[in-house]
């Protein structure tokens, strides 16, 4: 089954000055399939429905059409332009309560919509709203009431405004008279015309710094949402506190991003592991290092960090075209941080092969691929990691059987670069 993805991308409605307004609306919408791939240049069956009222009220004007996705999934038609099923989109009265744009979506082209979705229209659409106009008939006569001044208000504008106006010195030149804080406390209020109580002339006079009435946070009332938590009463003694909780939204195995692809989160998200789109030696494998008989040493023998490994295998001489060295100078995505992973971050990457795979080998881009299965020489479906045993072996991983070796650096296995974020 496939899953449609819709984006509004805009009701567009135009009209020239001397022009009728079109009876159409566009409509753009992404077509993803199960796997979250695009599903592109392909035609898909759609019925498009105008309901009054609610995301299920009536439907006031149905219309069928078969548009063809794009090279990026996109579908892009004209609400108005279809096979009319039932209504008359011309005569919809868009200033009759709200209204819902429903769609129904047939993935292989035809009537047998198995997806649906359902969007509010925000607004009315205006350039079909304004047509209205078109129904004055007669010669109508309109009278001018905007006031019409005779005499400039500048005119009334003194030599003193200006000495006012242009006052930079932070003193107030003009005849605004400061009211001091002693000023406001005798301040005596006739409660019956204005409101006031004594009580609130006082606070207005109040220059101490401390806050003698009601006014804190209780005034502002804060709730809880989703992944949201609050506490505190909001008072000056215990002010609001706006926490995220656990299940807020994050990076997800299987995205794109980083300049490739996600195979390892934690933190709800916050922090993983990313793989290269592809491998980096060419098809038929690289050797592990330049120096097959030297050992590197604890500083190239770490099992979870790959980062101090491929530091300490690109420092050999007799690197270039290595699997560290192919790693540590990738710049997928812009990035460089890139490096060959250590044994257990080799491990968690196959754990995620058949996921990976089928993004990478499905997306329609050559230059994007999964894991290499075969069992043949010389690479025998096996990826180096940055992890050293002795002086002349290192750790590898085969992702056609499933389980971690150990073989000789001079052997010519897969690289596959990973980055932390």
């Amino acid at each position: 089954m496939k899953k449609l993805y819709t984006v509004i991308a805009g009701i567009l409605l135009t009209a020239s000055v001397f022009a009728q307004a079109p009876e159409k609306m566009s409509y753009q919408a992404v077509v993803r399939d199960a796997s979250n791939s695009l599903t592109t240049n392909q035609a898909v069956g759609m019925q498009i429905s105008i309901l009054q009222g609610s995301a299920t009220g009536t439907p006031v004007y149905v219309e069928t059409q078969t548009p063809t996705t794009n090279a990026n999934g996109l579908v892009s038609l004209e609400i108005g332009t279809g096979t009319v099923v039932s209504g008359d989109f011309t005569t919809i009265d868009w200033t009759n309560g709200t209204y819902f744009i429903k769609t129904e979506t047939d993935p292989t082209g035809g009537t047998s919509y198995t997806i649906t979705g359902t969007t509010q229209l925000m607004s009315v659409p205006y350039a079909l709203h304004a047509k209205t106009a078109e129904s004055i008939t007669g010669t109508v006569n309109y009278t001018e009431t905007d006031p019409i001044y005779t005499t400039s208000e500048a005119a009334n504008i003194t030599a003193a405004h200006i000495t006012v106006l242009g006052n930079t010195s932070g003193t107030n030149t003009g005849d605004q008279t400061v009211i001091t804080a002693a000023q406001a406390t005798a301040i005596t209020v006739n409660t019956a015309k204005v409101g006031v109580t004594t009580a609130q002339a006082t606070i207005l006079g109040n220059t101490s710094g401390t806050n003698t009435g009601d006014q804190d946070g209780s005034e502002t009332k804060v709730t809880a949402g989703t992944n949201v938590t609050i506490t505190g009463t909001g008072t000056t003694a215990s002010p609001y506190v706006v926490n995220a909780t656990s299940g807020s939204s994050g990076h997800y195995v299987g995205e794109l991003f980083g300049g490739g692809i996600v195979y390892y989160v934690y933190n709800n998200g916050t922090n993983g592991l990313i793989a290269s789109l592809d491998d980096l030696d060419g098809g038929s494998g690289v050797a592990w290092s330049g120096n097959t008989s030297t050992l590197i040493g604890a500083t190239a023998q770490n099992m979870i960090n790959g980062t101090s490994n491929t530091a300490a295998m690109v420092a050999q001489s007799s690197t270039a075209n290595k699997a560290g060295t192919l790693c540590n100078s990738y710049a997928g995505g812009g990035f460089t941080d890139w490096y060959l992973p250590s044994n257990r971050e080799l491990y968690l990457l196959a754990s995620q092969d058949i996921l990976i795979d089928q993004i990478l080998d499905n997306d329609g881009n050559g230059a994007t691929n999964g894991f290499s299965q075969e069992y043949i020489a010389p690479t025998y479906g096996r990826y180096w990691s940055s992890t050293e045993i002795t002086n002349n072996s290192a750790w590898y991983y085969g992702f056609n059987v499933g389980y971690s070796g150990s073989n000789g650096k001079i052997l010519t296995y897969r690289v596959r670069a990973v980055r932390a974020f």
